[in-house]
């Protein structure tokens, strides 16, 4: 039996077949709709994804919460107290303080068990593109590498991790403070459709504008043709707001371009409260810093 414990959280949005491939641990955050929470687990066991979006196209409001510090130490003790090393892949910092409590609660269980190995590493990811990294954290813990050596494998190549989005209703971006009110009504009206990408600290950011679905769904093709290395052995994870069909068109773009295999989940509630129905998430490895 391997020696270490891998935890990440509910924002890879990945589906179970795959967590239970990769053998993580998947802690559940909180989105609360009609005043009502929910734990986002990955096999949607409190509310379907399909009514999730439902609630989102009829208007309804949805919030989040993070993991506690409480959260995160109740998860990882029973594995510390074990004897076990323990590997924690964080969502994103620049988007969340999840990435914060997870250091805090390992900095308390390192205190009370002294000489245990508790690796936090900030995926500076969100979505399949925090699951891209879990799935190689999998692959090299699962090859006999230590948790300090994938740690610092992450920590030195998180940016070579590209992550290209765009979305459907530009009114998202607004609530969450990305794009102004006067541009969101504008570019709703116009019909344009952001291509976003994450930056080198894990931010959502505004890179272009195309006008058009099927010009945004080009665009990310393009991103990978342009940026991506070794499309041969590059795996691709590809992410969609309740909108398979147009997901399912990118990744014919990208296998046509080479990719080997492109794995496909749904965005949960967690990161589609923020970013809406029908978007768009393309994530794979590329030379270029982010």
């Amino acid at each position: 039996m391997a020696n270490y414990a891998f935890f990440t959280e509910s924002t890879i949005d990945c589906y179970p077949d795959l967590i239970e491939e990769m053998g993580c641990t998947v802690l559940p955050l909180t989105f609360i709709l009609d005043g009502k929470e929910y734990k986002n687990y990955p096999d949607n066991r409190e509310m379907s994804v399909e009514e999730f979006y439902e609630n989102l196209r009829s208007g309804k409001m949805c919030t989040t919460s993070q993991l506690s510090v409480s959260d995160i130490y109740a998860a990882l003790e029973p594995a510390v107290k074990e004897g076990k090393e323990v590997f924690y892949l964080a969502f994103s910092s620049g988007l969340s303080g999840t990435c914060q409590s997870a250091m805090l609660a390992a900095a308390e269980l390192k205190e009370k068990y002294p000489g245990s190995v508790i690796e936090v590493v900030d995926s500076l990811q969100a979505s399949m593109g925090e699951g891209l990294i879990a799935y190689y954290v999998s692959r090299k813990l699962k090859n006999g590498e230590s948790v300090s050596q994938v740690a610092q494998w992450v920590r030195e190549n998180a940016l070579s991790f590209a992550a290209w989005f765009t979305v459907d209703d530009l009114m998202f971006l607004k609530r969450g403070g990305r794009l102004s009110g006067g541009l969101a009504i504008a570019g709703t009206i116009l019909g344009i459709k952001p291509v976003l990408h994450v930056d080198n600290e894990g931010h959502l950011v505004n890179m272009a504008k195309v006008r058009g679905r099927k010009a945004s769904i080009n665009a990310l093709i393009d991103k990978y043709k342009e940026t991506a290395i070794d499309k041969e052995n590059n795996i691709v994870f590809l992410s969609h707001g309740n909108c398979l069909e147009e997901a399912l068109m990118i990744a014919e773009g990208c296998k046509e371009a080479g990719a080997p295999e492109v794995r496909i989940g749904t965005i949960g509630p967690v990161i589609g409260a923020h970013s809406g129905y029908k978007t768009l998430a393309l994530f794979f490895l590329t030379d270029n810093q982010r």
